[in-house]
Parts: structure tokens; C-alpha cells; sequence
């Protein structure tokens, strides 16, 4: 990897986009610590100290994935979940309405639409989380008395919405002049970000539940030892593939015999990568969200708790989460039906399989069970460090399976795409 990044930054072109995309990294993380107007910090600062409330789990793993902005209350706040919830809603959407299906299909301009739509839905989303984030912070008394409540209330919403809005320009801008996928590379730092508090809230975690040296000699190597297992296994799973034997037939052009070859068609384990991750962990922030409009007496406040990181039912629905966005990623990003129609026109088969449907089908048979190896390979992954930390007792520690597999996938995929980047550089100054 760091042979791979040092080959990149020696390369002009690729240079400019690795600065660009550290320049964005740096605005970012200055968003992250400028707080908004009107709000008590000591007061704030204090609500998100470890309290061994199940409740303040759930806001303190959503400052892990801000960055630490949601537990300061900073401009970028809410994150980038609001584009991730309505770019979920978006691709669901053009699967079961026809007519944004087709816009979808309509090449790079039906592809503007929805990105225009995409955005608009995601200041709408922008303005019901900031609401509720008002309102908890307003019930927790943290907005000051300076100002009326309802000025106060339009301030902070408003720049809450910005600061998403903001964000979500900020990854289009690394999509287009950087490097790497511009959401993933925001979720990346935010979480980097937070490592050394994680690392500092752990050892004050042990310190505050009095363990003594046999459990903490015990706990500490078991916890580093699984850290790195889980890096090793991401990053194994993530290169791992299915390779499809493929038959080119022969054929005479003039007086030259093209074809004849064999070769595969290669079917990745982890086909979604992180995004089933990324998706399933926005999903289950709503719940924090509606519990910002409820009061700590409410029924239904007690029956969000069970939602909390710490919780069974989470890592639970976690999982479950995460294998159904891995079939669904797999299925609006796959269609077996143009994979075997491809072949067919390039005159290439499956040894032992028909061309044309019997291809297709066996396209997708091994489609769904290449999908349910990497599905299951990201939710087990995903709640193995959560019930290490559960069975020790670390109930909130923040850093679990989601954040280094989001880590670990954004850090392989950017580097393998200034590998293809370098290598279409090479051949284009080659042709040249």
C-alpha cells in the first residue's frame, strides 16, 4: 500500500488529486470543531462523558462516525448521513417506480436527474435530523437563554442543514477532482479521527470499572490480537473472487483467425465493498433520531434504547441489515441477463453451459452465493467486536466492527484505484 501511494505521488496528475483530496480531508475536519451559536459546550461537553447510559451509546458510536462534530455540536454535526439515507431511498425508489427506473437508464443525463434529486431529498432529511438534534439538545438544556427559543432554534437548525449540504458537495468535489469515493473518504477521516479519543476512553474505561491486572493483561492483548485479526480477514475477503471459465470461439476476419482463447470472468467475494456497511449503519441512526423528539418517560423511548450499539436487538438487526443491503447492492449493480448477453456477442461461453437464458441463470446462481459468502463475511465481522466488547463489559466503547471495516475498505479501495489510475496512465502514454 505505502509502495502503491509513493508510485502515485511521483505521478504529476496523481499528485494534484491526492493534494486536492488532503485539502478537502483538512475543511472538513476545521467544519468539525467550529461549534454552532447558541449552545452550552460545557454543559454539551459533559453530556458525552462516559455515563454507562445505554441511551448515550447510540449518540457517542454517531460522534465516532461524524468525527466527533455530533458531540460537539459543530457546523458538520449531523455528518454525511442524511445523503446516505436519501441515496438508500433513491435506489429503492428506482426499483419500484418505473419512471425513475427508466431515468435512471437514460445514460449520464437520467444519471444527473437522480443525483439532483438525490440531493434535494437529502436537505429535506437534513432539516427533520436537525430538527430532532434541536430538540434533544433544547431537552437536555444545552441551548443557552441569550436568545429566544424559536430564533435559536432556526439558527442552529439551518446550520446543521448547511453543514450536510456542505459535506455532500465536499465528496462530489473529491469524486470529480480527487481520488477515492468522496462519502467513503469523509466516513474514513471522521472515524481516523476519533481513534486516539477511542484509544483514551478505553484505557479510562478500565480505569473506571476498577479491572484488575489479570482481567486487564488478559483483555488488552485479546483486544489488539482481534483488531488485527479483523484487518487480516477484511483485507483477504476484499481480494478474494470467483473466477468463471470462459471459452472464446473462433472466427476468421479477412484472412486473420481471432479467438480461441480462454480466460475467466472474475466475480468479487465482497462485491458491495463497504456500502452495505455504510447503508445499514445509517439505517440504524434513525432510531437516535426519533428518540431526540421523545422525552426519557416515554414507553416508546425505553423500547429505542433496546436499539442502542450496546444492546442485543442491535447487533442483531445489524446483521440482518447488513446481509439484505449486500443482496440488494449486489442486485441493482449486477444484471446476469447483460453479463450473458456480453458473452454471446463476444462470442464467448461457459464451458458445459448454453448461451443466452442457461448462461444468465448460472450467472446468477453463482451471483447469490458468492453474495451470501461476502454478505455474511461483512455482518459477522461487523458484530464480532461489538460482543467482545459486550462480554468484557466495554458496553461503550464506541469503536466496533462497522468502523474498521468501513477503515480498512475505503483504505484498500482507494489505493486499488490509484493502481488502475497508474496503469490506465501507463498504457495511455504507451498508445501516445
Amino acid at each position: 500500500m505505502f509502495k502503491t501511494i509513493k508510485n502515485a505521488w511521483s505521478i504529476p496528475d496523481l499528485r494534484k488529486k491526492i493534494i486536492f483530496t488532503l485539502l478537502i480531508i483538512v475543511i472538513f475536519r476545521i467544519g468539525s470543531v467550529i461549534p454552532v451559536p447558541f449552545l452550552d459546550m460545557t454543559a454539551l461537553s459533559s453530556l458525552f462523558q462516559f455515563n454507562g447510559d445505554a441511551s448515550n451509546s447510540i449518540f457517542a458510536y454517531l460522534n465516532t462516525m461524524s468525527g466527533g462534530a455530533f458531540g460537539n455540536a459543530t457546523i458538520f454535526a449531523m455528518g454525511i448521513t442524511p445523503y446516505i439515507n436519501s441515496s438508500i431511498i433513491m435506489q429503492l425508489l428506482c426499483v419500484a417506480i418505473p419512471s425513475l427506473e427508466r431515468m435512471s437508464k437514460e445514460g449520464e443525463d437520467g444519471r444527473k436527474k437522480i443525483a439532483t434529486i438525490t440531493r434535494y431529498l437529502t436537505v429535506v432529511l437534513g432539516l427533520i435530523q436537525g430538527t430532532a438534534y434541536f430538540f434533544y439538545l433544547n431537552g437536555m438544556h444545552i441551548v443557552t437563554d441569550d436568545v429566544a427559543t424559536w430564533f435559536a432554534a432556526i439558527v442552529i437548525i439551518l446550520i446543521f442543514t448547511a453543514g450536510t449540504a456542505f459535506m455532500m458537495w465536499l465528496g462530489e468535489q473529491i469524486n470529480t477532482k480527487g481520488i477515492g469515493n468522496g462519502i467513503s473518504i469523509l466516513l474514513f477521516a471522521g472515524i481516523v479521527a476519533r481513534l486516539p479519543v477511542t484509544i483514551y476512553s478505553l484505557i479510562t474505561y478500565w480505569s473506571y470499572a476498577q479491572i484488575g491486572f489479570t482481567q486487564f493483561y488478559f483483555l488488552v492483548p485479546a483486544f489488539v490480537l482481534l483488531f488485527f485479526i479483523v484487518i487480516w480477514v477484511i483485507n483477504f475477503m476484499q481480494d478474494a473472487e470467483r473466477r468463471i471459465p470462459i471459452q472464446y470461439a473462433k472466427r476468421v476476419v479477412g484472412r486473420k483467425m481471432y479467438g480461441g482463447q480462454s480466460s475467466h470472468m472474475p466475480i468479487k467475494v465482497a462485491l458491495g465493498g463497504v456500502m452495505p456497511v455504510i447503508f445499514a449503519t445509517s439505517i440504524l441512526s434513525i432510531p437516535s433520531t426519533i428518540m431526540a423528539f421523545l422525552k426519557p418517560t416515554d414507553g416508546f423511548y425505553q423500547f429505542l434504547i433496546w436499539l442502542s450499539p450496546s444492546k442485543w436487538p442491535y447487533i442483531v438487526i445489524e446483521f440482518l441489515l447488513v446481509l439484505a443491503f449486500a443482496y440488494f447492492y449486489t442486485q441493482i449493480q449486477y444484471n446476469p441477463v447483460e453479463m450473458a448477453n456480453n458473452l454471446k456477442q463476444n462470442n464467448g461461453t461457459i464451458p458445459g453451459i448454453r448461451p443466452g437464458q442457461p448462461t444468465a441463470e448460472f450467472i446468477r446462481k453463482i451471483l447469490s452465493r458468492i453474495t451470501l459468502i461476502g454478505a455474511l463475511f461483512l455482518s459477522f465481522i461487523a458484530i464480532v467486536p461489538s460482543i467482545f466488547t459486550m462480554a468484557a463489559g466495554m458496553n461503550d466503547l464506541s469503536m466496533g466492527g462497522t468502523s474498521v471495516i468501513i477503515m480498512v475498505g475505503v483504505a484498500i479501495e482507494t489505493v486499488k484505484q490509484m493502481e488502475s489510475q497508474m496503469m490506465m496512465r501507463h498504457y495511455r502514454g504507451f498508445l501516445d
